[in-house]
């Protein structure tokens, strides 16, 4: 991946995430200040670098869960909003 590349990939995880059952509304950022250029000239995407936020309703109960990087614990955490 580049930096170039990041806006695609972004609409490419929304997409397949889309494509699940009962899924409503899907949102995914990559982190762009994370983006650094390995030796190779190329850039490995990380959990920690993506913020994804989903809205699930299955008979009429709406769940909403967002993926995101916590610094304190240095993992990217789910969590329901």
């Amino acid at each position: 991946m580049s930096v170039r590349t990041a806006r695609s990939l972004e609409q490419a995880i929304q997409k397949s995430i889309s494509l699940q059952p009962y899924v409503q509304k899907v949102a995914v950022s990559i982190n762009r200040q994370m983006l650094k250029e390995n030796a190779f000239g190329y850039i490995e995407l990380e959990g920690r670098m993506i913020t994804a936020e989903v809205e699930i309703n299955f008979e009429g109960a709406v769940v909403r869960a967002r993926l995101q990087y916590d610094a304190d614990k240095n993992y990217p955490m789910m969590s329901l909003f």
